[in-house]
């Protein structure tokens, strides 16, 4: 009887035994799957590092606050491939890691570029890196493709956004042309603007005054005049949307998401390859209301000629 008490009792120690085991594995076990889980967690939430598809070593940038010589702050090539760690140009033009994108941020202040009011953050065309002196015609022919979106806008006094210019076509004298009409700079009227406005995407282009002017007449600035502009039927609001500018001799296009057209052919246009011309690109803000600001993200920006 004794020897069958001491054996009942020791079944019973090795079964409480086995318990304890068994409720410490899964216990284990348990521990085990939540941090395997906890670490599934965190690697979903880890972003990933995007950059945009842009290569900047033919644009130069203007931007939103001045020098030390109270001009507008610019950076050339090759110091713009450098420009997210340049602090000057921080808070204008900046990279978006998440989105993949650059973003030029303008809002108005006293950097104005000369026969303007307004302040830009904007990229203009450098054939030759660093030199102004190399341009295009439209014989030679050009084409340029962005991917943008505005990433954000303020509002006018009546609610509505304030526009920005996010593509031009800039003209320009040659120094010959500049000297002939007695000019003291090569500046040339914009032949192309392209408008984020309202949330759609309008077109401007230029138109001369007078079409019996000569070649020499319409160098002059006010030889030419605003058209009435044109609005694409789709809204692009504040969804990504894809443009292109193609040029050749005496034609302009302009496509929007690659399924609308708006072209130029007219006399205005054949008449304009008397000009040498550059690309603009990114965000020329066109209000001086206090506390206003756009955000204009590009995605993507090519050239080519």
């Amino acid at each position: 009887m004794k020897y069958l008490k001491i054996t009942l009792l020791n079944f019973l120690l090795v079964l409480l035994s086995f318990n304890i085991n068994v409720a410490n594995a899964q216990s284990d076990q348990n521990k085990s799957s939540k941090t395997e889980k906890v670490k599934k967690k965190k690697k979903k939430k880890k972003k990933k590092v995007k950059l945009p598809e842009i290569d900047l070593s033919h644009w130069k940038v203007t931007l939103p606050v001045t020098n030390e010589k109270g001009k507008p702050y610019e950076i050339e090539p090759p110091e713009i491939l450098d420009f997210a760690n340049n602090p000057i140009a921080k808070p204008y033009m900046y990279i978006d890691s998440t989105k993949g994108a650059i973003v030029f941020h303008a809002m108005p202040t006293e950097s104005k570029t000369r026969n303007t009011k307004y302040t830009r953050s904007e990229l203009r065309e450098q054939m030759e890196p660093g030199n102004n002196n190399k341009n295009w015609t439209f014989a030679d022919g050009a084409y340029m493709k962005g991917e943008i979106q505005m990433e954000a806008s303020s509002k006018d006094s009546n609610g509505n956004y304030h526009r920005t210019i996010i593509m031009q076509i800039h003209g320009r004298l040659t120094n010959e042309q500049r000297d002939l009409i007695g000019e003291d700079d090569n500046n040339a009227p914009p032949i192309l603007k392209i408008y984020w406005d309202k949330g759609k995407i309008r077109v401007k282009t230029k138109v001369l005054k007078n079409l019996s002017a000569t070649d020499n007449e319409i160098l002059h600035e006010d030889a030419w005049d605003d058209d009435e502009g044109f609005n694409f039927e789709q809204e692009v609001g504040f969804r990504k949307f894809t443009l292109e500018v193609k040029v050749s001799d005496g034609k302009m296009v302009i496509i929007l998401n690659g399924n609308e057209y708006k072209v130029y052919d007219s006399i205005h246009i054949k008449r304009w390859g008397i000009f040498e011309n550059y690309f603009k690109a990114g965000n020329y803000f066109q209000s001086r209301d206090q506390g206003a600001f756009s955000k204009v993200r590009f995605y993507e920006l090519e050239v080519s000629h």
